[in-house]
C-alpha cells in the first residue's frame, strides 16, 4: 500500500503528498474511479493531489476517512495519451548556451532532447503550460537565463534544470529555449486544452519548411490511455 499523507486545504479541499510522482498519478486516478457524489475536481502535480469536494453534500472529516479507505497499490495503470510534437531546432533562441553548458554540440542536445517520452507532471505559470520531466541525464542542470525575457513566442519549447516544456501563449519567460512547435496547444476562448497532467509528450525535429506549413495546426493525440504495468 502506497503511503498517503493528507492535509486540509481550507475548509473545501485536501492535499495529498504521495512518495513519488507515479504514485501521485495512480491515487489521482483511483480517486476519480472511486466516483464519489461529493467530488468536484482532483488536480495531480509532481508527488501532490489536490482533492476539491463539495462542502453542501461533505465535511473535511468524512472526506478524510472516505480517502482513507481508497484502495491505491501498484499495479495496471492508464497511461495518458502520447502527443506527437513537432519541434523545429532551428527556431531557437539558446541552443548553443545549453550547449555549451552542458559540454555538447548542438546536434547533440537536439538528439538527447527528442530522445524520451516526456510524462505532463503539472500545469500552470499561464494557461495550458506543460511542465514536463524528466530531462535525460546529459541534459539536467542548465540555469534559467540570467533575465527573463519580456516575451517568448508561442509554441517555444524551452529547458531549465531538469525540466523541459511549452509556451503555448506569448508570457514573459526565463527558460532557455531551443525551439518551437507550429501547432497551436491552447485556445482559452474555444476552451481548448488537449494536454493533460498523465499524458505524455514526444517531441519530432522538423525543419521551418515543415514548420510553416504546419503553423497553427491543431494537435491530435497520437494514441488514448494505453493499459501498461507501474514499475
Amino acid at each position: 500500500m502506497t503511503r498517503v499523507e493528507l492535509k486540509p486545504l481550507g475548509d473545501t479541499a485536501f492535499l495529498a503528498y504521495l512518495p513519488d510522482e507515479a504514485a501521485a498519478l495512480d491515487f489521482a486516478d483511483a480517486v476519480r474511479s472511486a466516483q464519489f457524489d461529493w467530488l468536484l475536481d482532483v488536480v495531480p502535480a509532481y508527488a501532490s493531489v489536490g482533492i476539491f469536494f463539495d462542502p453542501e453534500r461533505i465535511g473535511l472529516a468524512a472526506v478524510r476517512k472516505q480517502l482513507g479507505k481508497i484502495s491505491h497499490k501498484k499495479g495496471p495503470a492508464t497511461l495518458g495519451r502520447l502527443h506527437q510534437i513537432p519541434c523545429c531546432y532551428e527556431m531557437q533562441l539558446d541552443l548553443a548556451r545549453v550547449a555549451e553548458d552542458r559540454g555538447l554540440t548542438q546536434d547533440r542536445v537536439i538528439e538527447l532532447h527528442t530522445s524520451l517520452e516526456y510524462t505532463v507532471y503539472a500545469i500552470g505559470f499561464s494557461p495550458g503550460f506543460p511542465y514536463l520531466g524528466y530531462l535525460p541525464r546529459e541534459l539536467k542542470g542548465v540555469p534559467r537565463l540570467p533575465s527573463p525575457r519580456l516575451r517568448v513566442e508561442p509554441g517555444s519549447v524551452g529547458l531549465t534544470a531538469k525540466q523541459t516544456g511549452i509556451y503555448p501563449l506569448a508570457r514573459p519567460g526565463g527558460w532557455n529555449i531551443i525551439g518551437r512547435t507550429p501547432l497551436e496547444l491552447v485556445n482559452v476562448e474555444d476552451h481548448y486544452f488537449p494536454i493533460r497532467i498523465g499524458d505524455r509528450v514526444k517531441f519530432q525535429r522538423i525543419d521551418d519548411v515543415e514548420y510553416q506549413r504546419r503553423k497553427g495546426e491543431r494537435l491530435s493525440p497520437s494514441i488514448q490511455g494505453i493499459s501498461a504495468v507501474s514499475t
